[in-house]
């Protein structure tokens, strides 16, 4: 039986901005043969992060840049259907650096989980996958939210901030979502349960966090940096915890201007710390077990904007930036058979 083909999103050359036509190339080929110790993916969903759009770059990061001539590196969700390694059996479905790609080749390492007793695979990649994980230790490990405190979640409409700030509200806290848009700001009130959401797009950010968060801002989790990041610096409360996520604001210009409110974690002896979620690599039972339990007891609520071939990659990617989506950014690259 003739391997099936594989189509793939690759590198062409660094893209300055949006990604662009002749930034990237779609080519086909027939699916790679497993060897000893490997098996094959066939791709179900691509995850669609901002950190996708980082990895393009000729800059160093947690993860190297993506070559040119390289299939663009994302985390994904598959079905293995086949395989010659004792970690997986053929019907196993394995979360991955997938890449934009149809079929893919894995090993039993780091980068690939596989999720024995799930099968929602749209759950797996809202809540269970990397987004939950970066959620979870952002907000319980250095947001460290509080009964009666208040939390501002910005992005608050999409992947990861939705389920912040969905964790934060378990902890008892007053969550305010900060997000671009009135469609954004209904979902991110009615769907994803936050206490109010306020439109940067509109005039009056400082006077809209002084109007929601009058004793302050006791946890910020920001996802955008520049000037919303400045502003929510600007409102602190005392000993407030701010939580460095993202900055998705400045991933296309490259530009990152320093926040002039930065004095303000002087003066209310606040803290304000980075991170990265696969530092708790030995940590992400315990991040999934909290979420499917929180999941299965009504507290956490899940969307996804979904787009359609692996085709439909950049375009997805590039909608990111755009405000495209409400929760999880996804292109659906196979049709699952599990789930």
């Amino acid at each position: 039986m003739p391997a099936p083909m594989n189509r793939q999103v690759l590198l062409r050359r660094r893209p300055t901005g949006a990604v662009a036509p002749g930034d990237t190339e779609i080519v086909a080929s027939p699916a790679p043969e497993p060897a000893d110790g490997e098996a094959l993916l066939r791709t179900t969903y691509v995850g669609i992060d901002a950190a996708v759009r980082t990895w393009l770059n000729d800059q160093p990061g947690y993860l190297p840049p993506v070559a040119l001539g390289e299939v663009i590196r994302a985390a994904g969700i598959g079905e293995v259907v086949a395989s010659r390694c004792d970690a997986y059996s053929v019907g196993d479905i394995v979360t991955t650096l997938t890449g934009f790609q149809e079929y893919v080749i894995i090993r039993d390492d780091l980068f690939s989980t596989p999720m024995p007793g799930l099968t929602d695979q749209l759950a797996i990649m809202s809540v269970y996958g990397p987004t939950g994980a970066t959620a979870y230790f952002g907000m319980v490990d250095i947001g460290k939210p509080k009964e009666g405190e208040t939390v501002v979640v910005s992005a608050a409409a999409g992947a990861t901030g939705s389920i912040a700030g969905q964790i934060a509200k378990i902890h008892g806290a007053r969550v305010i979502g900060i997000a671009g848009g009135p469609q954004k700001c209904r979902a991110v009130v009615e769907d994803f349960g936050f206490d109010a959401c306020i439109d940067y797009r509109e005039d009056g950010l400082a006077a809209s966090l002084k109007q929601h968060c009058p004793r302050g801002v006791d946890v910020y989790f920001d996802n955008v940096g520049g000037p919303i990041l400045d502003a929510v610096l600007g409102r602190l409360a005392p000993r407030a915890r701010v939580v460095l996520c993202g900055v998705i604001s400045s991933y296309l210009t490259g530009e990152h201007p320093g926040p002039s409110n930065y004095v303000n974690l002087l003066a209310r002896t606040a803290s304000m710390q980075g991170f990265n979620a696969l530092d708790q690599w030995g940590r992400f039972d315990e991040a999934f077990t909290a979420l499917r339990q929180w999941e299965q007891d009504g507290l956490l609520r899940h969307r996804q904007t979904i787009f359609e071939g692996v085709g439909s990659c950049v375009d997805a990617l590039n909608g990111l930036f755009t405000g495209a989506n409400i929760g999880k950014m996804l292109v659906a690259v196979g049709e699952p058979t599990i789930g």
